[in-house]
């Protein structure tokens, strides 16, 4: 298998996606090509894309990394312990938009190829695809979700009538938060560890996630971009964006590999929200918009609905 493929089909996706989403967001992305210093636990490269302060994004990030380690962390061989301290080499895209608006909703996708390398004559590499991608509303508009969720759907019914129910309910239970009983968001699709259809249409369903994602967010952000909001509106934004926070530092296995890999700071914290609040024993009042995003933090079959 030639990384290389792979390489220029996550630089084509990036390229797309920050051309598609600066069709509505003035500032263009800021571009960073970077190098891991020699000497670093971890080696490789990437291009980040990032926007802060834009006209629609807080902060919006598209960032490409390929990583290579002498060894796989914890996080990464919890499912695989045979793969244990195994050297590797990770590639992938992955994207956070953060609004100004807080009705338009972060969304966060990530695409992902990995490989385990033999350590004997005896073993041949091991590898697999991950990914998926989410919606994560403040204020909730139900048309928004099936737009998102039949997007998804369609990116994966070319390749199983099941993935889709599959890595939705996948998704369901990763972006979860047991601490405060409630999903993060409206969900999607989750994946991981995924090598069934063999390398070449794996990649091609890999492919048909990543050019689904600007038709099944772009349009949601055209449609909300121009609602008005105030000081209520963004404060709950700033308070929901705290589960996100919390989310991605206690649970997410992104994160907890980068960071227990040695990987980039900068990227890995890329995902977080620029501004947030924790309010004390907050609850919404009743019968409010607030309130009705409470009554959807849980899986929903949006598609039958």
């Amino acid at each position: 298998m030639e990384t290389t493929t792979l390489e220029k089909f996550f630089f084509d996706l990036q390229d797309s996606i920050c051309k598609e989403t600066n069709k509505q967001e003035k500032k263009p992305f800021f571009k960073d090509n970077w190098n891991k210093p020699s000497g670093d636990k971890l080696k490789g490269h990437g291009r980040t894309r990032i926007i802060e302060d834009g006209s629609l994004f807080e902060r919006g990030g598209v960032n490409y990394s390929h990583v290579f380690g002498e060894k796989l962390p914890p996080s990464a061989t919890k499912i695989r312990p045979e793969l244990e301290g195994k050297s590797f080499e990770a590639m992938g895209l992955s994207l956070v938009f953060h609004p100004q608006n807080p009705y338009i909703p972060t969304v966060h996708m990530n695409i992902r190829f990995f490989i385990a390398h033999p350590s004997g004559n005896d073993e041949s590499v091991v590898w697999w695809f991950g990914g998926g991608m989410d919606l994560t509303p403040y204020y909730i508009y139900e048309e928004d979700a099936k737009h998102f969720h039949k997007c998804c759907k369609d990116a994966l019914d070319p390749f199983s009538r099941e993935y889709y129910k599959n890595f939705k309910k996948n998704c369901d239970e990763y972006f979860y938060l047991k601490h405060r009983a409630e999903s993060r968001g409206v969900g999607g699709i989750f994946f991981d560890d995924f090598s069934e259809l063999g390398f070449e249409k794996s990649f091609a369903m890999v492919r048909a996630i990543g050019r689904s994602f600007s038709g099944a967010y772009l349009p949601i952000v055209k449609r909300r971009k121009t609602l008005l909001f105030g000081e209520r509106e963004k404060n709950f934004q700033r308070y929901r964006r705290g589960r996100y926070v919390e989310f991605n530092l206690v649970y997410d296995r992104g994160t907890i590999f980068g960071l227990q890999s040695g990987g980039r700071i900068e990227s890995i914290l890329m995902s977080m929200p620029p501004s947030v609040n924790w309010k004390y024993n907050f609850i919404p009042k009743k019968g409010s918009p607030e309130e009705k995003l409470y009554k959807f933090l849980k899986p929903v079959n949006w598609l039958e609905t």
